[in-house]
C-alpha cells in the first residue's frame, strides 16, 4: 500500500481526529499504543531526549536512515517528534502547556518518576481535569513490586508464559517478539478509549494504569485457567496443545512441517477417512479428552503416517475435506503472502519521499479508516513548529536549543 495524502476529508482524518495526545513513553509498549492512536486519526506529539532520542532509533542495524531504526519504525509512524530535556525547568514548562491542551497523556517512566517534575497524575489533573493520564509499567501503580522496572523478556519468564513455551524436553523459550510489551500496549489503548467515552458522560478524566504482568497473566488465558480448575501445574507442550488432540506440528515427507488443527470430533473423523484409519471409532480417541489422555500413542501414529508424503500433499487433501492445516512461513513468505497484500499489510511512504516500509495496521473500519500520514518522524523533526504553535518566537526557540533544553 502506497500512502494517500490527501487528508482533506472528514474520513480521510480518522475516527480520533481532533483527540491530542503526548506521549512520553519509549522503547516499544507506550510507543506501540500511541501510534494506534495516531492511526486512528489522533495528533500525537511523541517527547525525546535533545540529541538522543528514542533509544529504539539506535537499536540496529537495520535502518532506514540515520536515526530511524527499523525497530523505532515499527511504533513511531503518524507522529510529531518534539525534543524537550524533561529535567530542566523550562522543560517542564513546555510539557505543561502541552498538556493544558491535551486530552490524553502517555508515559511509562518508573512508579513515581514524573512526580519530582511536577508532571505525575495528581499534580496535573488539577490543571486539566479532563486530561487522561495513561500510565504503563512493568508491576503497576499499586502492590509490593510497584517501584521495580519492567522488562518483556523478564516479565514473560515471571509470569508462567516461558514455562508453557517451547519444547517439552528442552529450555523455557520466550516468544519470538516482545509480546508481553505489545499487548501491554493494546490493553493501554483500550483503557484509554473506555476513558474516553467514559469522559463523554462525566466531563472528567481518570488515570488508566496498566502493567506488564498484569497483561502476561491475563494471556495465561485458557492454560492459566486450566491451573484454577485443577490446581496442576501446566506442562511445556511445544507445539501441542494442552487442551485438543490433535491439534500440533506434524512434518511431511522430507521434514517439511505444517501445522494440524483438529478443534472437534467430526474434523478427527475426517482427518480418519483422508488417512484410511479407523482411529474415531477407537475408544481411545473416539472424543477429544479420550485423545487429549492417550496423546502420545495417538500423535505418534500419525507422525508415522504423514511421513509418508510431502506437505504440499497434505495440505492440498487437508485442506479439500475441511480440515484446518496450513503451512509455517518464514517471515518473506508470510509477508508475500497474496491475502496479506490485498489486506494492505505492508505500508510505503513512497508519496513523502521516505524510504520506510512498513507493518500495517490490523483495524479496518469502514467509515473513519486508519490512515498512514507520515512516516517515523525525523529527531526534532516537529520542535520549531510545535513551539511556535505555543505561541514561542524564533529568538526565544534559539535561545532554548542554544541551552540545551530542546
Amino acid at each position: 500500500m502506497t500512502v494517500d495524502s490527501n487528508t482533506d476529508n472528514d474520513v480521510a482524518k480518522g475516527a480520533l481526529h481532533g483527540i491530542k495526545v503526548l506521549d512520553l513513553s519509549r522503547v516499544l509498549a507506550g510507543p506501540s499504543c500511541t501510534q494506534v492512536l495516531a492511526d486512528l486519526g489522533a495528533e500525537v506529539i511523541k517527547v525525546e531526549r535533545p540529541h538522543i532520542g528514542d533509544e529504539t532509533r539506535h537499536w540496529a542495524p537495520p535502518t532506514f536512515s540515520d536515526d530511524t531504526s527499523a525497530y523505532y519504525a515499527t511504533i513511531n509512524r503518524n507522529k510529531k517528534s518534539l525534543t524537550v530535556d524533561i529535567t530542566t525547568p523550562k522543560g517542564q514548562d513546555i510539557i505543561k502547556q502541552l498538556i493544558a491542551e491535551s486530552d490524553i497523556l502517555v508515559e511509562n517512566f518508573k512508579v513515581g518518576g514524573l512526580k519530582k517534575y511536577g508532571l505525575d497524575y495528581d499534580s496535573l489533573k488539577q490543571s486539566n481535569p479532563r486530561l487522561i493520564y495513561a500510565s504503563l509499567t512493568g508491576f503497576g501503580q499499586t502492590g509490593p513490586d510497584a517501584a521495580r522496572p519492567g522488562y518483556d523478556y523478564i516479565i514473560q519468564g515471571l509470569s508462567g508464559l516461558m514455562s508453557i513455551t517451547g519444547p517439552s524436553d528442552g529450555e523455557p523459550h520466550k516468544v519470538g517478539v516482545a509480546v508481553v510489551d505489545l499487548f501491554a500496549g493494546l490493553q493501554l489503548t483500550i483503557g484509554i478509549q473506555a476513558a474516553l467515552l467514559a469522559r463523554q458522560n462525566t466531563g472528567l478524566g481518570q488515570h488508566v494504569d496498566v502493567a506488564l504482568l498484569d497483561s502476561a497473566l491475563a494471556m495465561l488465558a485458557n492454560v492459566g485457567m486450566n491451573h484454577l480448575a485443577s490446581d496442576k501445574i501446566p506442562p511445556r507442550l511445544g507445539n501441542q496443545h494442552p487442551n485438543i488432540v490433535p491439534y500440533q506440528v506434524f512434518a511431511g515427507q522430507g521434514e517439511q512441517h505444517f501445522i494440524l488443527a483438529c478443534g472437534n470430533d467430526s474434523q478427527f473423523a475426517k482427518l480418519c477417512h483422508v488417512l484410511n484409519a479407523d482411529w474415531h471409532t477407537d475408544e481411545r480417541f473416539t472424543t477429544n479428552p479420550q485423545r487429549v489422555a492417550n496423546r502420545e500413542l495417538l500423535c505418534s501414529d500419525l507422525t508415522k503416517h504423514f511421513a509418508n508424503q510431502p506437505r504440499a500433499y497434505w495440505l492440498k487433501v487437508l485442506d479439500q475435506a475441511g480440515i484446518p492445516c496450513g503451512a509455517i512461513h518464514n517471515v518473506a513468505e508470510a509477508l508475500a503472502m497474496p491475502q496479506a497484500q490485498a489486506r494492505e499489510m505492508i505500508v510505503n511512504f513512497t508519496e513523502q519521499d521516505s524510504p520506510v516500509r512498513a507493518l500495517g495496521n490490523p483495524i479496518k473500519l469502514s467509515a473513519s479508516p486508519v490512515t498512514y500520514r507520515t512516516p517515523p518522524p525525523q529527531l526534532s523533526e516537529h520542535t520549531d513548529s510545535t513551539l511556535a504553535n505555543l505561541g514561542y518566537d524564533k529568538a526565544t526557540i534559539a535561545k532554548l536549543k542554544a541551552d540545551g533544553i530542546i
